[in-house]
């Protein structure tokens, strides 16, 4: 494929995104094995661009301001099977396989590990079965 043809698909592909004010989008990661939502990040264009072109997830960390490549410091990266736009073209689904099945910076498998527990009115670990 051509540079131009590429450039032009990546335009179309961009376009079709609804950018918020800070020119970002939020993005829902499922691992695509089981289902589970892992995780909510946000991406910009050059993220998104390099997720296509990795294969792996690549966010934009507003607290840093910078690209973030997931797993380039932990190894728990994260290979991008599918890449869904919803209906209103505000927020990226993200299908991917989870290496070492690790997600959250705090070593637990999914960044949604706490649940409500109205009894207690506390927030409690969600242990998986």
């Amino acid at each position: 494929m051509s540079d131009m043809n590429k450039n032009s698909q990546d335009q179309a592909f961009l376009e079709a995104v609804t950018w918020n004010e800070q020119g970002l989008v939020p993005v829902i990661t499922q691992e695509a094995s089981s289902g589970d939502v892992l995780m909510m990040a946000w991406m910009n264009r050059d993220a998104l661009l390099e997720t296509l072109r990795l294969g792996e997830a690549v966010y934009w960390t507003r607290s840093r301001q910078k690209l973030w490549h997931k797993g380039e410091e932990s190894g728990h990266t994260q290979k991008v099977k599918e890449i869904r736009l919803d209906c209103d073209g505000d927020t990226i689904l993200l299908m991917v396989e989870q290496k070492d099945g690790i997600a959250c910076h705090t070593g637990e498998h999914s960044c949604f590990f706490r649940g409500w527990d109205s009894v207690s009115s506390n927030w409690q670990k969600i242990s998986k079965n």
